[in-house]
């Protein structure tokens, strides 16, 4: 069984710690009417995500997948409230172009490791 430790070291956990630092820097830029709702709900669900990461060291096999696709549909709903937060100008457009560029590349991550559990 890994350690969380080794779960810590995967480019995808480093992906999500990298965007929430990101998003963190970011919070003192957003309209005072978002920075509690929208981009709250934002860090809150990147903090979760590697929550769920650290717990996947945990589980086997079976269980992994399940907390691995229980992970999609959460990056999934990040990047809809990003794009959201772009479209109602919460965000600038260089600044959701970098972040969607963390989050394409965490799924794409994150679609690997599931292929790979599933084999």
């Amino acid at each position: 069984m890994n350690h969380p430790q080794v779960f810590s070291q995967t480019p995808l956990f480093h992906k999500l710690y990298d965007l929430y630092k990101l998003l963190s820097c970011l919070q003192e830029t957003i309209p005072k009417a978002q920075r509690y709702t929208l981009w709250q709900k934002c860090q809150n669900i990147n903090l979760n995500l590697l929550d769920l990461l650290l717990e996947t060291s945990h589980k086997k096999e079976k269980e992994r997948l399940t907390l691995l696709y229980k992970i999609s549909d959460r990056l999934d709903l990040l990047k809809i409230l990003i794009r959201l937060a772009k479209e109602i100008k919460v965000i600038h457009s260089k600044k959701y172009v970098e972040i969607e560029k963390i989050l394409q590349e965490s799924g794409r991550m994150l679609g690997g490791w599931i292929k790979s559990v599933s084999h």
